[in-house]
């Protein structure tokens, strides 16, 4: 062996470096686009056991990052190279920080030594991700790689989760360290993890005996529940705490499955009666913001007690309660239970707010289910929606995991869909975004390999990230994308025609798309199955065909262009 194998032996660059930090840090995938000055990091990584999903776009690959650090618990990595992609890897930066999920963006940046001269892709990336991030670092030399991974990837996950942000300088990923000094750089890191950063708040146990006390006084009591609580894994701590003191319950969207749907105490078909007359609301992992109309009349009764359970101390702070705990929702629910169960009540079904509940429920339900029953065609969103909802609960356990987006698609998709399992809802979520769709799919398919993933996805929410079906095919993940065609954002051209003026008035609708376009063939471009429906029996056949199969695929469903309505806030009728 020659002087010069022995020293590439024996030294390691900076790609490489990272790429030791992130696996020692037990960082197991990856997401990303890959380019100057990153290609190398990425493929460093791959050898050394971490997952690598290439994209087409950093923002999907952005929104999987997010998602898989909600379903996993630990911080989703994206990998960009500089300038622009980092700009496009804000929208999953900040779609983790608005819904509080753990995620590292990790972007190449330009050379230290050229910043301020127009060197290659330059940006003050630091500067730019601020907005977004709980927490950046970057890393200015070869030796500061590992503390940086490390504290990165700890702040993501401390006290409320969100994005933070490493930066990478092309000069520091070329430089060479021995393979002996990175070892000890990395040990030494990990020794001085603040591992008080990670740990979780200790509530008083006198005040979860105020809050035992508050529940078991009240008259309508309420336990509402969300993604944090989704997160933290509540479920078996909500669900001894529901079932010793029958408490009725509500979920937030994407909390749909932390307690089965059909459960005997849930509210989702009475929200209204039960956030408008209920006098005590226990809110587990949730914020009282637009999702849960900020805790306020006209939806919530002047008197309403709020009982906050949030990581965060902040948000207690900032909503006011009548009684707030600061701790992790898992903890918390099951101190209070404990506190209960010394001193048990059960509301019981003959209860008067148990009963008023339960009849309002069943009143909605059957409301809706005499719509779901018809069998409209061309279709509404109703009928596509039963029959979609009706093939995933054949499939029983495990349950697939369900993304939604679009407008009328995702309104009507959470009234309709079953969730029975926790984490088998994605959304667009706390920010109402759109293009989530793909991402969550390919992060949900990643993160739960033993799920099929069923994404119900409006025409103008697919169009954001259709080209990842590629991906889909790529890696073979087992989903099926089921678009809602109906030509356009709400639906086809509904223009007035006293509307339709001015120089450019023979341009399509801006609300509108190419009627009846083919989004089964994208994906049958690169070797997945696509399927044109329009009636019933085709809509069943390709489900029950495609489940099956778990393979790529996209079920393109005509719906009328006129069923649909503009939609935007949460609407609640029941």
């Amino acid at each position: 062996m020659s002087d010069s194998d022995h020293q590439t032996l024996s030294t390691v660059d900076g790609n490489t470096f990272v790429a030791m930090c992130l696996a020692r840090a037990g960082v197991d995938r990856m997401f990303g686009v890959v380019g100057i000055p990153v290609t190398s990091l990425a493929n460093r990584s791959v050898g050394l056991g971490i997952r690598f999903i290439a994209f087409h776009n950093e923002q999907s690959a952005g929104y999987a990052a997010s998602a898989y650090g909600y379903l996993t618990g630990r911080p989703g990595i994206l990998l960009t190279v500089s300038g622009p992609g980092c700009v496009h890897g804000l929208a999953g930066l900040s779609n983790a920080t608005v819904n509080t999920w753990p995620m590292v963006l990790i972007s190449g940046s330009s050379d230290q030594k050229e910043m301020g001269r127009g060197d290659f892709q330059e940006l003050d990336q630091i500067e730019a991700v601020k907005p977004f991030s709980k927490y950046s670092a970057k890393a200015t030399d070869i030796t500061k790689i590992p503390s940086c991974v490390f504290s990165v990837l700890d702040w993501a996950i401390s006290g409320r989760p969100g994005g933070c942000y490493l930066d990478l300088p092309t000069d520091v990923l070329h430089q060479t360290i021995s393979d002996t000094e990175a070892h000890k750089l990395i040990d030494d890191a990990e020794s001085c993890r603040n591992k008080e950063l990670i740990a979780k708040p200790i509530v008083q146990h006198s005040e979860i005996a105020k809050a035992a006390a508050l529940l078991r006084k009240a008259e309508r009591p309420l336990i509402v529940f969300g993604k944090g609580a989704t997160f933290s894994r509540a479920e078996n701590a909500l669900k001894n705490l529901v079932e010793r003191t029958g408490i009725p319950f509500l979920p937030t969207p994407m909390a749909k499955g932390l307690l089965p749907d059909n459960h005997e105490l849930a509210a989702t078909a009475a929200r209204s009666l039960a956030i408008g007359k209920c006098d005590v609301a226990l809110i587990v992992g949730a914020r009282l913001n637009w999702l849960l109309h900020f805790g306020e009349p006209p939806k919530w009764s002047k008197d309403v007690k709020f009982i906050l359970v949030d990581v965060d101390k902040e948000e207690i702070e900032l909503r006011k309660p009548c009684l707030g705990l600061v701790g992790d929702a898992t903890k918390v629910v099951e101190m209070i239970h404990k506190e209960i169960k010394d001193d048990p009540f059960c509301l019981g079904k003959s209860h008067p707010w148990v009963e008023a509940l339960s009849k309002k429920s069943k009143e909605n339900v059957l409301k809706m289910e005499a719509q779901l029953a018809k069998d409209v065609v061309p279709f509404n969103f109703m009928t596509p929606m039963r029959i979609i909802r009706d093939a995933i609960l054949q499939l029983g356990s495990p349950a697939p995991i369900v993304v939604s987006e679009g407008a009328n698609t995702m309104d009507v998709g959470r009234s309709v869909l079953v969730q029975t399992e926790p984490r088998t809802r994605l959304d667009a979520g706390t920010w109402g975004t759109m293009g989530v769709g793909l991402g969550y799919c390919i992060a949900a398919a990643v993160a739960s390999p033993e799920r099929l993933v069923v994404a119900v996805e409006g025409d103008s929410g697919f169009g954001f990230s259709a080209m990842e079906v590629e991906t889909l095919v790529r890696y073979q993940l087992p989903v099926v994308v089921i678009v809602f065609n109906n030509g356009g954002v709400y639906g086809g051209d509904r223009r007035n025609p006293e509307e339709i003026t001015g120089p450019y008035k023979e341009d399509p609708a801006p609300t509108s798309f190419v009627p009846g376009a083919s989004y089964h063939l994208l994906i049958e471009a690169f070797g997945g199955k696509g399927y044109l429906v329009g009636t019933p029996d085709e809509l069943k056949s390709a489900l029950t065909e495609s489940f099956s199969a778990r393979k790529p695929a996209v079920i393109n469903v005509t719906i009328d262009p006129y069923a649909g309505a503009e939609s935007g806030r949460m609407q609640h009728k029941n």
